[in-house]
């Protein structure tokens, strides 16, 4: 198994792992050709994040993506972790560490000076995974309005 970058052609593996997040998570419904639309967008642009993957031969069996944007707050960049994801058949076995720690790099080469990632509220699971990892728990709430 290795961890690298994603390219246009894993995008159907991409959104596969993608149904499988969002039929877990609450406020996202799986669309496989607008998340193919989105998946476009980040592996064109670079300077917007990237798709990393975890690959098992011509498999993909995990992913995260990474964007970056500039806190005002940090005067500096950071990133934003989303649509963390394994395959139900290899947790357990070390990948989803092994994103965090390829993200975690990735982010302090780009100067990156924080990650912010959201999980659903009651996915415990996630939480210890990500605290495991030295993530704490924001004081921030998060609102959303569709346009």
């Amino acid at each position: 198994m290795h961890i690298d970058t994603a390219t246009m052609e894993d995008i159907p593996q991409l959104c596969i792992l993608l149904v499988e997040l969002f039929s877990q998570e609450a406020e996202f419904n799986p669309d496989p050709e607008v998340q193919s639309e989105g998946l476009k967008k980040i592996i064109s642009s670079p300077e917007t994040g990237h798709v990393i993957v975890a690959r098992e031969g011509n498999d993909i069996i995990g992913m995260a993506n990474l964007l970056f944007t500039v806190s005002t707050a940090l005067g500096s960049p950071v990133a934003i972790l989303e649509d963390m994801v394994v395959l139900p058949q290899a947790r357990r076995s070390g990948i989803g560490s092994r994103l965090i720690d390829y993200c975690l790099k990735t982010a302090v080469q780009k100067g990156c000076k924080r990650i912010t990632l959201l999980t659903d509220h009651d996915n415990a699971e996630a939480h210890r995974f990500y605290e495991r990892h030295g993530f704490v728990r924001s004081s921030m709430v998060t609102y959303r309005k569709s346009i």
